[in-house]
This record gives C-alpha cells, structure tokens and sequence, in this order.
C-alpha cells in the first residue's frame, strides 16, 4: 500500500518504520526534514512538502497537538487540499474531540476517507509495533487498513463507525494513566519518606494487587526517578488533562478528579518540568514533602 506518514517524533518514527518493514511504499515528511535520515536510508522517500507526501492512498498523521494538525491539514498546500478524492486521512495524534469532528466533516466535503486511530503505548511500544490502536471511522476502510493497523500494533479495537469515538476513548485512556501516576506518586511519597524503598514498594504492589503494564513501568520511572529523556512530555499531559475536561464539559460529566490532575500537571509545568516525561507528575508530592524537584 501507498502510504504517506506526516510526523517523525518519538512514537512516528517508530510506527514508520514499521510500515517499511510490513512492505508498505512509504512517503514521509517532518517539519524537521533530518529526522527522515534514517527512514530514507531504509527505502522511504522523503517529501518536500504535505501535498507531495499525500501523493498516496493513505495518509497518515502523528502530531502533538490540535495546532499541528490543523497546520498540516487545513493550511495552504495541506492534505484537504492535496489528498485525491477517495483516499484516507488516518489521525494517530490524540487530539480534542471537537477537531476530531471538524476532519470528519472536512473530508467528508472534500470526497475524502477519515479514520481516527490514536494509539496506546511509549515510544519503545511504537518501534516494536506494540502499539495497541484504538479505530473510529467507517466499517469498510477500516477493514481494508487492516495491514495498516497490524504493522503498527499488537491489537486493534474498532471502538465506533463515528471516528470522534476513538479520540474521547484515547483521552479517558490517558486520563486514567495520568490517576495512576498520580496516586503512586503520593503512594510512593508516604512510604518513601518512613523510610522504605520506592523499588521495594513498587515489587510488593506488582507482586499482589496491581500488576498491570501502567504500575509497572510508570512505577518505574518513579521510583527510578526516570524523567528524562521524555517519552511522553509532561505539557502534552497538560495538554490531554485539558481535552479530557474539554470532553466532560461538552457532554455535561463532571470530572473532579481531572480537574484535579490539571492542576497537579500546572504545578509541575510551574516549577519547571515542562519537558519531562509525564511520570514525573508522580514526583511532585515527593517535592511538596520535602523531597528533591522533579528532574534535579
């Protein structure tokens, strides 16, 4: 399959060069072009520009953030304008569910396919193709983007024929982690500061009641003190703790405990860790105890 891939960072380079190595012909492009270096050198071909890059039957985008791709999407020579009649935008970027209705819409208009497909898992999930790919969108070109998902994942999960479905799953799904961290931070800070081993602490909790892959290597990153460098940085947290309550606000949710875990990511935005990865929001009731700022 022809594919275009928009968006090389930590979980893009892996999931492209994934798709290389399932066969596929892949296009890349990267605001940064150095980045496709090494997915040239293994038979991508690097694009100097978004309509070059749509030069294909499916386009693939994994972004930051709502901004980048609207950019990329609705600016002069982007993919509403470039992509041909029939073929498919497929949004791997956890986005707010109001954009993902406006792409909806948008391609619809323009006789283009729109698939949401954000995923779950690090950057080290991405280049195994670990990934676990949650889909929205129509049951026909989901089913024929099927070699797409399974070079990317271990799993897909057609959640809804609505593609907004997926960005309000993947958004409850990292708001969840995010309370995970949460609590193990403050957990690990009471235990911590007694006098027992975080790592201890953390081999007793996955040893009984709470193994599962988010206590596991968020734990981790905890107890090690692992910030950096960043899988998943803590303003993109910021940036999900917002598009979750942006959600609940829309649907009439209450959510307290996100408005909660907004505020601890502002706190340690505040206090410098803009840059680390999200797992340091577990840090910040170690520091209000007493302990060492996040990433120092």
């Amino acid at each position: 399959m022809r594919i275009g891939f928009i968006g090389l960072g930590n979980m893009g380079s892996g999931m492209a060069a994934n798709l290389l190595s399932a066969g596929h012909d892949v296009g890349v492009f990267n605001r940064s072009p150095g980045k496709a270096a090494a997915l040239t050198e293994r038979g991508a071909i690097a694009a100097p520009t978004i309509a070059a890059v749509c030069d294909a039957e499916v386009v693939v985008t994994m972004l930051a953030d709502d901004t980048a791709v609207e950019a990329v999407t609705f600016g002069a020579g982007g993919i509403i304008e470039s992509l041909a009649a029939g073929a498919v935008h497929v949004s791997s970027s956890t986005i707010s569910v109001a954009l993902a209705e406006r792409l909806t819409t948008a391609h619809a208009d323009a006789a283009h396919v729109f698939i949401s497909a954000p995923v779950f898992g690090r950057p080290e999930a991405a280049a195994a193709a670990k990934l676990f790919v949650v889909v929205g969108g129509p049951a026909g070109p989901i089913a024929s983007l099927a070699p797409v998902f399974e070079a990317l994942g271990q799993r897909t999960f057609a959640v809804s024929d609505d593609p907004k479905i997926a960005n309000l799953v993947k958004l409850s799904g990292n708001f969840l982690i995010a309370s995970v961290i949460e609590s193990l931070g403050e957990a690990m800070a009471l235990v911590g500061k007694a006098g027992m081993d975080k790592q201890d602490f953390l081999e007793l909790l996955t040893s009984t009641l709470f193994d599962a892959p988010a206590y596991r290597i968020y734990g981790g990153l905890l107890a090690r003190e692992e910030f950096e460098p960043a899988g998943f940085a803590a303003h993109l947290g910021l940036k999900d703790a917002r598009l979750v309550l942006a959600a609940g606000d829309q649907l009439e949710v209450p959510l307290p405990v996100a408005s909660l875990i907004r505020d601890r990511f502002v706190t340690l935005l505040a206090g410098g860790g803009r840059d680390l990865d999200w797992a340091a929001l577990g840090a910040v009731a170690s520091w209000e105890a007493g302990g060492p700022k996040p990433g120092t």
